[in-house]
């Protein structure tokens, strides 16, 4: 197996388990949800969209791991690095979007801890 081939392979094995990761987290996050709507709890909707989107941001940094490993590790060329320029861009505000999105802030506006 040449190297070009080997490392193609790790990069798919990780965007799987990106993609396993997202489709796991969607089923807990539902089965918390139904659970949880069934007993009647508050903010049923809101602990959902937050646990789906916790598993959503750990899924897509497991896809730019895959991207980066096979663009960078197996054909470093100037297309495929502006592609994964690009790439990396749309999964950075995506991410910045869902971290908005579960914790009601930027990331660089987390609550200090020491203070509350």
């Amino acid at each position: 197996m040449v190297y070009n081939d080997v490392i193609e392979k790790i990069g798919m094995i990780i965007d799987a388990a990106g993609v396993a990761v997202i489709l796991a987290g969607a089923a807990v996050a539902f089965v918390a949800g139904a659970g949880r709507l069934l007993r009647r709890e508050r903010d049923v909707y809101r602990r959902f969209r937050q646990q789906l989107g916790q598993t959503i941001l750990l899924g897509l940094e497991l896809l730019v791991a895959g991207d980066i490993i096979r663009t960078v590790a197996a054909s470093p060329t100037l297309t495929g690095l502006a592609i994964l320029a690009a790439i990396v861009l749309i999964r950075t505000f995506l991410s910045f979007s869902l971290e908005v999105e579960v914790t009601g802030r930027w990331p660089w506006q987390k609550r200090d801890t020491a203070a509350s």
